[in-house]
Parts: structure tokens; sequence; C-alpha cells
């Protein structure tokens, strides 16, 4: 009974934690519908109920992505950079504070950290905040934010090296933590956006610098930009008299969600073999699915399982998107960027990080579990020793489960269309098309004032 005693009390000992262990979603639910809808109020009152009981402290990077994007949604621009700038600095913050905790820390399952955000979301935060000072008509503030992006993005791969070096002085380590690696260097949206504030000052070398940054991207990024290049001859176009210019830009889709990729562990002397997913996290897979890994020192005979994390993409009904204008053109928009790609791009840099830290911390924390039960089953029964084992495995197994938290509400595509008018007011309309050309929602913009060498920026949204 005493090695039942101290087995139930391992168990709780290692189940106390698992409620941080776990990335639960389940306030989310029904906030498809309100985005297809575009009733961001709704959204809003959902997520600012759920702030106490579904975003801890460690979930903060999460709440304030969440709030700052739907308030933009909503038009609600100061509030919405007021917690984007809030996103911003936690994610820099935990970064840092990641780098000055002790390697030991490795250990340590990711839910039950403060989340440091995905790549993406730190640089397109800067996007976002950039069209919210826009709307509010504080150019200087967003040429700002546009900065940052080119700067963040020189700064990726250095970032990931620096988490790899760190992880790699741990004691548990068994191999050298590598990151994997990138090509992502140029944001479409990034660069249209500052073309757009260059060329309304009209700094046309500038302008000239962003539009051949672009086009390096679509040579340099084939992965992320899978679509042809907007045609951008209407940017360079001089001719200001008496035309004006109104730049459209549309948001659809809704940006990837995280999954939990189940693995088995098994070992042999010396050796950890998994098990349990199609997906390549290390590229160490041979012919049968397998991954192997050298392991001194481990025994035969062990098994227990873990998750890891891995991004999918969110269905996007949307196939095509037109603008619509009173006493004017009716035309096509040209895809810009997807951020649903470079949400996957970015991911596959730290992936190889994840998955070496999860397999390390797992059997570390397995092997421990299952070598103290054996210990204590010795003088068991049969029967008893096996349920001693199976509940060790169980819990081990509930204590290791996927970080799956992200934000939820950034947008999978961005689509343009430069248009020259006359100046004057003008009712808009942004149509959104199924592929089979079903009308899917229009967003009506009566009375936009088009003004003959300004900036007119009209940002639309349809996130189903």
């Amino acid at each position: 009974m005493r090695a039942l005693h101290s087995t139930a009390l391992i168990c709780v000992l290692l189940l106390s934690g698992c409620a941080n262990m776990r990335t639960s979603k389940s306030h989310y639910a029904g906030m498809d519908s309100m985005l297809a809808k575009a009733d961001y109020p709704a959204a809003i009152s959902q997520i600012e109920n759920a702030k106490e009981t579904s975003y801890s402290a460690k979930d903060r990077v999460v709440y304030y992505l969440d709030i700052g994007m739907l308030y933009h949604w909503n038009k609600e621009y100061e509030k919405s950079n007021e917690f984007l700038e809030q996103a911003e600095r936690a994610i820099d913050d935990n970064f840092t504070k990641s780098l000055t905790r002790k390697a030991s820390t490795l250990i340590l399952n990711d839910n039950a950290q403060a989340y440091g955000g995905e790549d993406y979301e730190d640089i397109y935060v800067n996007a976002f905040k950039a069209l919210n000072y826009l709307a509010l008509g504080r150019n200087d503030e967003a040429f700002v934010e546009v900065r940052r992006i080119n700067n963040k993005l020189l700064q990726l791969e250095d970032k990931h090296a620096k988490m790899a070096r760190k992880l790699s002085e741990a004691e548990e380590a068994h191999e050298e933590f590598k990151p994997g690696k990138s090509h992502f260097q140029e944001s479409a949206l990034g660069r249209y956006l500052s073309m757009l504030l260059y060329r309304n000052e009209l700094k046309w070398d500038d302008v000239r610098i962003d539009l051949e940054k672009i086009d390096k991207g679509w040579k340099l990024q084939p992965d992320i930009y899978t679509f042809d290049k907007p045609d951008f001859s209407r940017s360079t176009d001089r001719v200001f008299t008496p035309k004006a210019r109104l730049n459209v830009i549309a948001f659809s889709g809704l940006a990837p969600d995280k999954k939990a990729s189940t693995f088995s562990v098994y070992t042999e002397e010396n050796v950890i073999i998994l098990a349990g997913t199609s997906e390549n996290y290390l590229g160490k897979q041979n012919l049968s699915g397998l991954s192997i890994l050298p392991w001194p020192g481990v025994e035969p005979g062990y098994n227990f399982k873990f998750q890891l994390p891995h991004m999918h993409k969110r269905p996007s009904k949307v196939g095509r998107m037109e603008v619509e204008i009173s006493n004017g053109p009716t035309e096509n928009l040209q895809q810009l960027d997807s951020l649903a790609n470079v949400a996957l791009e970015t991911f596959s840099i730290k992936k190889p990080l994840i998955y070496l830290k999860t397999v390390t911390r797992a059997v570390v924390k397995g092997l421990a579990a299952q070598q103290a039960t054996d210990h204590m089953t010795k003088s068991m029964d049969g029967g008893m020793a096996f349920l001693t084992r199976l509940a060790t495995t169980v819990v081990v197994s509930q204590t290791e489960n996927a970080d799956l938290r992200m934000s939820r509400f950034f947008p999978a595509e961005s689509a343009i269309r430069e248009i020259h008018l006359d100046e004057g007011i003008y009712d808009i309309k942004v149509n959104y098309y199924s592929a089979n050309g079903a009308l899917l929602h229009s967003d009506n913009r009566p009375g936009v004032h088009v003004e003959a060498g300004k900036l007119n920026l009209v940002e639309s949204s349809y996130l189903n």
C-alpha cells in the first residue's frame, strides 16, 4: 500500500500543473460566425468577458493581440494601437527574459511559460499599427511602424540563433540546438505601405527602392509569394492633376491556427525512437517514417507520449475581390501578401527548437518517472505493477501537451488596387466573391472624399 500511496502522490504532483499545461480555446466559441457577419462589437465583448477567466498572466500577449486586432477591425484605431503596443512590448520583454533565464528552464513545458508570440505576429503587429495611424492621419508615426517591420526582418535569424545557443547550454541537452532556415526578408505589405507614404511626400527614389524590394521578395521567397505579383505601373505614374489616387487594400480570411501532433517514444539501448506524425521536424526520419535519436545511457523498454504543435491554414471562402466606385470603374483587386504563408514560413525557423526542446524534456521527465515507478513496483504483484506503470505513463502524457497559443484575429491574405479618379466624393463598395463567383459580402463605404495630391487609403475586410 505504501508504494501505491507514493505513486498516487507522484501523480497528484505531476497533474497539479496540468491546467496550466493545456491551451484552452473555449472562449473563441462562435467567434468565426461573428467575424463572418462583421459583428466586431460582439466579438470584442466576448473577449473582454473572457479576460480574467481565459487569459492568465502568462497569456497576456495573446489577449493584447486578440483585443487589439478586434478593435482595429471595429475601426477603433486609438484603442487598437493601445493594445497592439502593449503586445509588442510584452513580446520583446518575454524574449529578453527567456534569454536571461537559466538554461535548465528547458525542462519546463512551453504552456507553463509566458507566451512570446509568433514571429509573424511580431512583424505584422507593426503593419496594423501603421494602418491605424494612417486612418488617424498620423503619417509620421505610420512611417515609424513600417521601419520597425524591416528592422525585425533583419534580426529574425539572429533572434533564433541566440535562443538556440541558450538551449544548447542546458545540462539536459543531448544535441546542439539549431534553428531552421527562412528566406523571409521582405514583407510585401510593409513595403507597400512604405511606398505609399514615400510617394505622398514625392520621394520618388524611395518609392523606386520599395518597389524593387517587393520585386526581390517575389524572386527570393517563392514559398510565400505563390501568386502573381501585382502590377504597380499606376503607382509610379507621376501625373497628379486633375487625377487623384485612390488606394484600396482589402483583407480576407483568417491566419493559421495550431493543432497538436502526438508522438510515441520508445527506447532501445542508447537510442530513442519517435513515431506518430508524418510531419518532419528535424529532417532525421528514416524510410519507415520514424525519427531515431542517439541518447547515450538510456535503457531499453520505456515508452510514453508527448505532443508538438504544428500550424495549419484555415480555409477561406473568398476567391476574388473587386472594388466598385459610383460614377467610376469596377476593378478586381490583386493579391499583395499572404500572412498565412508568412506565418508558416517563420514558424519553420523555430520548429526544430520546439521539437528538440520538447523531446528532451519529455524524455528526461518520462524516463525519470518510469525509473521511479520501476523502483516502487519491484515488490508489487503483476496486476498492481501494471496499473502503476500505466498511471505513470498517463500522467507523463497529460503533462506534455502542445502549446497551441497564438492570436486569433490576423487575416490570411491582403489584396490591393490603385484607381485614378477626378477629385470628388464617391460611394465605394468592396465586393467579396467565392471561387465559383457567388457574392459573399459587400463592404459599403459611402461619401469617401478623394483628394488630389493626398494619400487616399480605403481599408476593407471580410474575415471568412
